[in-house]
């Protein structure tokens, strides 16, 4: 009896472990086909994904030249220790030995380590990334003697930026750095298919026209083994270089404005260049300046991101550019536009153009003084002599409604359109108007008298100022400021070649537009003419910077600053002009910072960059009498 119960559990013993078997059989059997059936294409990807790699291959940024062939900014080859996405597989006990490991081996910062692993582990598409730029002999002996300890290191041979002449022309050309993660959340960025890692230009004309200077990269497809060192070669796709740019720029014009402000009283300040028949610019000097050569070779190193910060800290702003982001009282060298406006609106007419100078004027109990006392001036001599009281008479005859629409006459209510990021948009009565009324109830006279001479409500960029002055000279032809000259393929810059090249148009639309005319007689523009041809030639305010056989027409300006800076209240110095005075070759505009008076301080500097031009063109300079206005002949 008790065998035959004892056989019994036997049997459902086994029955259990068969129906048990049986189940577990049949949950392994569904899972393989899930595996290998359902999911199996993706899992035979996510396979062969682990063991091929895209090594990315950066593409020779193209290089930037002045438009004599001097070279502006090229790339040079450099080797980078890179980082593969093998990181993201340690454990967060295993990156902190690895990124001790990292510091100690390559000298880096643990904040900078830090901030690349966080990056890292953001951007899954990651496949590569630069640990180190510019890798000394140390740093790759290193690498490669821990290539067992550290595998997801590796030494690849990039192109690297670089600005030759340093500082010089650093505002116009700008830098390249690396995208940075808030720059990869825009849509425009993740449209043209940016991914972390990637240079990309920031600043001046890298990041204007980058789409065309920055080509196509490359990729190596590479077998790797578990630890993700590289087995063997599978593909290579070579890059597309980019296109090199051929700009306006002459840089010994630059050269010249950038000693010129070097050697200045405050060291502070911008002078520009152009081309006032196209719109060329010439030079575009900015001082203080920057390296940006810190940017691109420095920034991984702790004196590299010492200088960097100081950059951005500087009370001098090195960074800013003036000529197209500084926003300065224009003071006299505004009566150039003003007498355009006040022409073109009836104001004055070129047969009866005189006003009262008065020595000043009262308005209400106050009273504004002109720096001497000119009678009754005709429009020339008040522009000669930079007569004060001509222009607060002038003014309120315009009335501001008159000095708006001269505004928008001379886009002062714009930007100027040149080829450069970030250009700021000239203040004047247009913009300040709503805010005044609102908080004072009404526009005074005292405004519009101040306004006259290009105080108070009035602040202009000195491109604007220039691009307006110029187009003087050219009959009241305002061209859009720019530095394209043309592009052309990496290959035929310097060399012969058969390939018939069509310059690419450059990003935003910018075409080289036709020129915006401003309506003046023949007549009218002529009594200006002979005004500012009298400020240099005609015993004007700056007859110092007179130089014989090539005549110059301008305008100097002393603009009171009520800014505090370490050139305390002083007064801004500039000086706008265009040369020879009848038939422009080249236009000028200097601003000294808290320098004083416009003829001592911003004159002389103009005159130095027209003299680097005489001298490279050479011009023959002869003696003239002031009454032909003619100027010096070529040899």
């Amino acid at each position: 009896m008790k065998l035959n119960d004892y056989s019994q559990n036997l049997s459902v013993r086994i029955g259990t472990i068969h129906v048990i078997a049986f189940i577990l059989l049949a949950i392994l059997g569904v899972r393989l086909y899930y595996l290998q059936v359902v999911k199996g294409e993706y899992y035979s990807e996510k396979a062969e994904n682990q063991r091929i790699r895209f090594i990315p291959i950066p593409a020779p940024r193209g290089a930037i030249f002045d438009r004599d062939g001097e070279v502006l900014v090229d790339s040079r080859p450099t080797y980078n220790v890179t980082l593969s996405n093998e990181i993201k597989k340690l454990s967060e006990e295993e990156l902190a030995e690895r990124l001790d490991g990292y510091g100690r081996g390559l000298s880096l910062e643990e904040r900078f380590l830090v901030e690349r692993l966080s990056l890292i582990k953001k951007q899954p598409e990651f496949e590569a990334m630069v640990l180190k730029e510019n890798a000394t002999i140390q740093d790759i002996s290193w690498v490669e003697s821990h290539s067992l300890e550290f595998p997801e290191l590796r030494i690849e041979l990039q192109p690297q930026r670089f600005y030759p002449h340093g500082k010089s022309l650093a505002h116009v050309l700008g830098y390249v750095g690396e995208i940075s993660p808030k720059q990869l959340e825009k849509p425009e960025m993740i449209e043209r298919g940016f991914k972390p890692g990637d240079i990309i230009g920031k600043g001046g004309l890298e990041q204007y026209y980058d789409q065309y200077l920055r080509g196509k990269p490359g990729y190596r497809k590479v077998i790797v083994d578990s630890r993700g060192r590289v087995q063997s070669e599978i593909e290579r796709v070579e890059p597309q270089a980019g296109q090199d740019l051929i700009s306006t720029i002459d840089l010994d014009l630059q050269l010249a404005a950038e000693e010129q402000l070097a050697n200045s009283a405050t060291k502070r300040g911008t002078i520009i260049a152009m081309d006032p028949n196209n719109g060329e610019i010439l030079a575009m000097a900015s001082a203080p300046s920057f390296d940006p050569n810190a940017f691109v070779m420095r920034s991984a190193t702790p004196e590299g991101r010492k200088e960097i910060a100081d950059y951005y800290t500087n009370e001098q702003r090195p960074l800013l550019n003036r000529a197209i982001q500084g926003r300065y009282h224009p003071g006299s060298t505004w009566k150039i536009p003003e007498s355009v406006g006040g022409l073109l609106q009836g104001a004055i007419t070129v047969g009866n153009s005189n006003l009262v100078c008065g020595g000043g004027i009262t308005i209400g109990n106050k009273f504004t003084r002109c720096m001497g006392s000119h009678g009754s001036p005709p429009l020339s001599y008040a522009i000669t002599r930079s007569c004060d009281g001509y222009y607060y008479r002038l003014g309120l005859k315009m009335g501001v409604e008159g000095l708006i629409e001269m505004v928008e006459t001379f886009d002062f209510d714009k930007r100027s359109g040149v080829d450069l990021p970030n250009e700021k948009v000239s203040q004047t009565p247009k913009s300040w108007m709503p805010s005044i009324i609102k908080r004072e109830g009404k526009w005074s006279d005292i405004r519009t008298v101040y306004a006259s001479i290009g105080q108070d409500t009035v602040v202009v960029t000195p491109i604007a100022l220039l691009r307006a002055v110029s187009s003087i000279g050219v009959g009241g032809q305002m061209f859009v400021p720019h530095f394209l000259k043309e592009f052309k393929p990496i290959s035929a810059v310097g060399k012969e070649t058969d390939v018939d090249f069509v310059p690419a148009k450059p990003s935003f639309g910018f075409d080289h537009p036709e020129p915006k005319v401003v309506p003046m007689t023949p007549e009218q523009n002529k009594v200006i003419l002979d005004g500012m041809w009298g400020v240099v030639n005609g015993g004007g305010t700056a007859g110092s910077i007179r130089i014989p056989g090539f005549d110059i027409a301008g305008k100097t300006g002393t603009a009171q600053n009520s800014a505090l800076g370490s050139g305390g209240e002083k007064d801004h110095a500039w000086f706008v002009s265009f040369a020879p005075a009848y038939k422009p070759e080249i236009a000028v505009i200097g601003l000294i910072e808290n320098a004083g008076f416009g003829g001592s301080h911003a004159a002389p500097a103009v005159k130095a960059v027209y003299e680097a031009y005489l001298k490279k063109n050479g011009f023959v300079l002869e003696g003239t009498n002031n009454a032909d206005h003619h100027s010096g002949e070529r040899q």
